[in-house]
């Protein structure tokens, strides 16, 4: 699998480091595929052969200086210098002083900024998309793809922009009113995994931005050159704006500048997006400094097929679910339950397991799906439900009374519940995230914004008397 290939490729750099090997011969230097003409658009990105992987207002990285890959084939792509401990101490004061800056800004203001990264992505998507598939390794066009989402998410930050706030409620008390503030947090942490390295950012910035929030961000070591890029694109317009570049600060880094940030109690939100096994590390770092996190994590997806199903519609989204992004969406179908016996390609569908199967019941970030045959709804619901994870779900019917009660209160437990549509390919405008194992974040759209901001409930005397609440009298 991709995933074990990467992981491999960073441990091969890190230990010949230690072996005295790092110091290349210039031959190495041109093997690089960013030196080849047919890589040239790297440059226009911005990245060199060794590239700067702090941003903080300025470029820079006392860190290690790893080599990412093209998963495909590891050819060596180039190298990001990462950031040391330093680095990310005075990354984090240069954000909290942006900060400063950033909240005084008005939040519609601050939506045309972000209208403005938006705009900047898009002139860049087809090259960008370009690197998200030579770094990641996704096809093109969902590389592309991602770039779209991170576009997509600008343009609806900007109109939130001009509608986040709280109501004004009735008082029981004459001469009063009680008014919902709410006001950004500070410092937003954005921890992104390898999968998403774009899209999943994205979510986390434009929406955290216009509430008027500072990001720090610390990408997937295997996919730095993309935070790098996409980094690049958004300070060109910090600088146009003549605003603080820290306001979207970055360092490059791995599992020291990780932990930093979950015990760091400057980070006033950490959205963490990864594995269930990290992010309960995660969370309990965040918790013991009664922090607030924001976690995505794994997924165990089931699409369900009645006999009623559409198969023109069940065979494309199966497909879909199981093997887009190579099978390393959190989103991806694990598991297709079927009524009816049917033929299928071995080996990446598995059938004659139980439901309840250890195996079937871990997430498996590869192209495999396992296939089961229930007898009734009840039971399939069960089943459905009865693993630990709780991100997305799926069934195919046409009976009206089967999907209401799938979307109801005894139906799918995830955050994410379709019908005759797959597993995978949520849009922008609804809340993303789910429940149980998956963490019970939500990003992206409906009022996903609140998690980025502090609630404050404010009572105003504008009378001459002081009656209290509940009808007290205190004499």
């Amino acid at each position: 699998m991709w995933l074990l290939s990467r992981q491999l490729c960073v441990h091969v750099v890190r230990q010949n480091k230690l072996l005295g090997t790092w110091n290349r011969p210039a031959a190495f230097m041109s093997t690089l595929l960013i030196n080849q003409p047919q890589y040239a658009w790297l440059k226009e990105l911005g990245l060199r052969e060794e590239n700067e992987g702090v941003y903080n207002g300025s470029w820079g990285g006392r860190g290690e200086v790893i080599t990412t890959y093209c998963p495909a084939n590891n050819e060596p792509i180039a190298r990001v210098r990462q950031a040391s401990m330093a680095d990310y101490e005075e990354t984090v004061k240069k954000a909290r002083e942006a900060w400063r800056i950033w909240a005084d800004v008005p939040a519609p203001k601050r939506g045309e900024v972000v209208r403005q990264i938006g705009d900047a992505l898009r002139e860049k998507i087809q090259v960008l998309g370009n690197l998200v598939s030579l770094e990641m390794g996704k096809i093109l066009v969902e590389g592309v793809g991602e770039v779209q989402e991170y576009v997509d998410i600008c343009d609806y930050a900007v109109g939130l922009s001009r509608m986040i706030g709280g109501p004004i409620l009735p008082s029981e008390r004459p001469g009063h009113a009680l008014i919902e503030q709410w006001n950004p947090v500070g410092l937003v942490g954005i921890i992104t995994a390898f999968n998403f390295p774009v899209a999943v950012y994205g979510w986390n910035n434009a929406i955290a931005m216009i509430c008027g929030n500072v990001c720090l961000w610390k990408g997937a070591p295997t996919t730095s050159l993309i935070s790098v890029a996409v980094t690049k694109i958004i300070a060109k317009v910090l600088e146009d704006n003549k605003l603080p570049g820290a306001i979207c600060s970055m360092t490059c880094g791995g599992a020291d500048i990780g932990t930093a940030m979950a015990k760091d109690e400057r980070v006033s939100l950490l959205s963490f997006t990864g594995s269930t096994q990290v992010g309960k590390q995660v969370a309990l770092m965040v918790q013991e400094r009664f922090g607030r996190s924001l976690l995505e994590l794994g997924g165990n997806n089931a699409i369900i097929a009645f006999d009623d199903a559409d198969l023109s519609l069940v065979v494309p989204s199966a497909l879909f679910a199981s093997v887009g992004t190579a099978g390393q969406r959190c989103t991806t179908a694990r598991r297709l339950v079927m009524d009816r016996p049917g033929n299928y390609v071995e080996p990446t569908i598995v059938t004659g397991l139980a439901h309840d199967a250890s195996i079937a019941h871990t997430e498996t970030f590869a192209p495999i799906l396992y296939v089961f045959k229930f007898t009734n709804e009840d039971e399939v619901f069960a089943w459905n439900n009865e693993v630990k994870q709780g991100l997305s779900s799926s069934i195919f019917t046409k009976d009206l009374g089967r999907i209401f009660r799938w979307l109801g209160p005894k139906g799918s437990d995830c955050g994410i519940v379709n019908v005759n549509i797959p597993t995978s390919g949520a849009e922008i405008g609804g809340a993303f995230g789910g429940e149980k194992h998956t963490g019970g974040g939500r990003e992206s759209g409906s009022d996903a914004w609140k998690q980025y901001m502090r609630r404050s409930t404010c009572t105003i005397n504008y009378s001459k008397d002081l009656p209290l609440a509940q009808g007290i009298k205190f004499q």
